[in-house]
């Protein structure tokens, strides 16, 4: 028996909060065996949900391009041949509702539920939702969204899908433990930088300077997420024995651990992020990627940061980065200030709203 197919994927944006939606159901009563994750072959979901207790499905789907390429070009005969695959796959399962959190990869499994009259329910966390869950917003039976100006049919409000780990993250008992695991010692100021699941080069810039002009700093730890595509040319890392301590990895998978251990992060824009950073309370600085598509991600920050649950800082001031690292790292008090006013935030994410509505929309 399966209850329902969580669909989505293709960059981790999509695929932690499709896993997130999937433990929100598990807490909700469902046994995992019951909710079967649909992505494609060719995202990180393939190595991010079969470590997970979900069964799952990948299917050979590409995204559209923006711009005209040659590879759009096979877009419609791969989107075809993976709607009917999976509406066979949804003919076996019977599931009694498809959850899609957007991205390319949802595409085919929202195509086979509309075709089986299957309801189907958007969860979009953005506060402007992408061109995925817009056109599926057409289908849906109810569109669960984490801002109260998101702009969808049938909207309710339900907050982001988080995942449990980072949901159960506390700060205050966890950080002693999350350090130790990072091998970072609590007389340094300990700073995560995450670019987003690709990357950022433009950030990755900014904090190397940072981390040059602190080379001396015996206080000042950075953890640096540059991602997959730029570990090769990140600079080497400083064991902190006369020093900085500096780290760099393509990427994060035990995130919920540096967002305990971590004094200051600096994040992009991205809605998974953003949501994190409210549930947990870590102070930030966000700086929204400037090619996001209809500048999303400063809508996403903006929330937060309107609230005083964040520092947002423009792609442009980037140079200005690590002095404003160092203002926070030099006021405890506004940094906690921060923390609390984030936290408050997060609690609309607390909320066990998605599930319920999900469970709602189900067949009986």
């Amino acid at each position: 028996m399966t209850f329902a197919v969580v669909t989505g994927g293709g960059t981790a944006g999509h695929v932690y909060p499709a896993i997130a939606v999937a433990e929100s159901l598990v807490a909700a009563g469902h046994p995992p065996g019951e909710i079967h994750y649909v992505g494609a072959r060719r995202g990180v979901e393939t190595r991010l949900v079969p470590v997970t207790p979900f069964p799952h499905t990948f299917v050979d789907v590409v995204g559209l391009a923006r711009s005209l390429t040659v590879r759009n070009l096979a877009f419609v005969p791969q989107m075809l041949r993976a709607t009917l695959s999976l509406r066979r796959l949804l003919r076996s399962l019977q599931p009694k509702v498809v959850v899609s959190v957007g991205g390319y990869a949802a595409m085919p499994a929202v195509f086979a539920a509309r075709t089986l009259r299957i309801p189907i329910v958007v969860v979009s966390y953005d506060r402007k939702p992408g061109r995925a869950n817009t056109l599926a917003a057409r289908f849906a039976a109810a569109c669960a969204i984490a801002f109260p100006d998101t702009a969808l049919p049938r909207a309710e409000m339900t907050g982001a899908p988080v995942r449990q780990r980072v949901l159960d993250v506390d700060r205050v008992a966890d950080r002693t433990g999350a350090r130790e695991a990072l091998g970072v010692d609590d007389e340094r100021f300990l700073v995560t930088v995450i670019g987003g699941s690709l990357g950022s080069a433009a950030l990755n810039s900014a904090v190397l300077a940072y981390v040059t002009e602190h080379a001396s700093d015996r206080r000042l730890a950075v953890r640096h997420v540059v991602g997959e595509r730029f570990l090769a040319a990140a600079a080497p890392a400083r064991d902190g024995s006369d020093g900085v301590r500096y780290e760099a990895v393509a990427f994060d998978e035990a995130l919920a651990t540096s967002y305990a251990a971590s004094d200051l992060l600096v994040g992009r824009g991205g809605a998974s992020t953003v949501a994190e950073v409210a549930v947990t309370g870590v102070p930030s600085i966000l700086v929204p990627w400037g090619g996001a598509a209809e500048d999303h991600q400063t809508a996403n920050v903006a929330w937060l940061s309107d609230r005083g649950g964040a520092v947002r800082l423009a792609e442009t001031e980037l140079p200005g980065l690590g002095a404003r690292i160092e203002e926070l790292r030099g006021d405890d008090d506004r940094r906690e200030a921060i923390s609390a006013a984030a936290r408050r935030a997060g609690e609309v994410h607390r909320s066990g709203a998605l599930p319920e509505l999900i469970e709602r929309v189900a067949l009986p």
